[in-house]
């Protein structure tokens, strides 16, 4: 079995919108998506757009998709490569897709003289967490995510 990683294309924002759905019922958030086809082509794939996505393939049909972001290191004074979401149908798990799309993603960070390659991981995701220590990446604990979005955001943003 054959897997390949390819740039995604505004063809693929149908599947990548499915792939995001499973992925949010495995994160029993369905209810927090409201993205729209329409949505990622002009996202990913728009003028300006600013993430990217990759499309995971085995045997030339889809199994799963990454999308990242360049963010910047202040005290590393260099971009950095932020992966917002990877998922691999569960089927297809254990195969070694997965890894392979994040030996990918790694070497786009390298590529792009990348400090850091960096993600979140929700801190039940067990599996996750141990398959991501067992490649080496380490927690950082001592940081706490903060989040601001709809309402909340537009109301600060008015003043």
């Amino acid at each position: 079995m054959t897997i390949e990683i390819r740039p995604a294309t505004p063809s693929d924002a149908p599947q990548i919108l499915a792939f995001i759905t499973e992925l949010a019922d495995f994160e029993k958030a369905r209810h927090e998506v409201i993205a729209s086809v329409a949505d990622i082509e002009r996202s990913l794939f728009g003028e300006g757009a600013t993430a990217h996505g990759l499309i995971c393939l085995r045997d030339g049909l889809p199994i799963g998709f990454a999308v990242f972001f360049f963010s910047y290191s202040t005290w590393l004074g260099s971009n950095c490569l932020y992966l917002e979401d990877l998922y691999i149908t569960p089927e297809q798990r254990g195969g070694g897709a997965g890894k392979t799309l994040l030996r990918h993603l790694a070497k786009i960070a390298c590529d792009n003289d990348c400090g850091r390659f960096e993600w979140s991981v929700l801190e039940w995701n067990t599996p996750a967490i141990e398959f991501y220590k067992s490649l080496g990446a380490q927690p950082q604990e001592e940081w706490v995510r903060y989040r601001m979005d709809g309402k909340v955001l537009r109301e600060f943003a008015e003043g």
